[in-house]
């Protein structure tokens, strides 16, 4: 029990860390990215690249969860269940500023993908058909 939840904690700092230091980096490689934060004027090509910073950040946090309790396969479900009640009002209070594919692609892969991560971890993943 002790382990399983120093597993949540574990996920929850990895995906806010690795979300922090990715979103750095965008604003250095992606021209205006940072202004656009402000003002929530995102391109798409920004809108993207957010996207692949969550779902690469959620990949993270489940392997972290699956490396600190291999033994607890809930954690991810549990911590991916935890940032979606989360974010969930955040996207209600920022939905005119975002496509509805932005928040749905965001929102519905948040806890799908922290599961892959915690089972890519584990080395069983699921097969993919050829």
């Amino acid at each position: 029990m002790k382990r399983a939840l120093l597993a949540l904690i574990a996920a929850l700092l990895a995906w806010a860390v690795t979300a922090t230091l990715l979103d750095v980096g965008l604003r250095s490689l992606i021209p205006g990215y940072h202004a656009a934060e402000a003002t929530f004027t995102f391109t798409t090509a920004m809108q993207l690249a957010r996207l692949a910073i969550a779902a690469i950040t959620s990949l993270v946090a489940g392997a972290v969860a699956s490396r600190v309790a291999p033994l607890s396969p809930r954690v991810p479900w549990i911590a991916g269940a935890l940032l979606l009640a989360l974010f969930l009002p955040e996207h209600v209070r920022v939905w005119r500023s975002f496509p509805l594919w932005y928040h749905l692609l965001f929102l519905v892969t948040l806890v799908p993908l922290m599961v892959l991560g915690a089972r890519i971890a584990r080395g069983s993943a699921p097969a993919v058909a050829s």
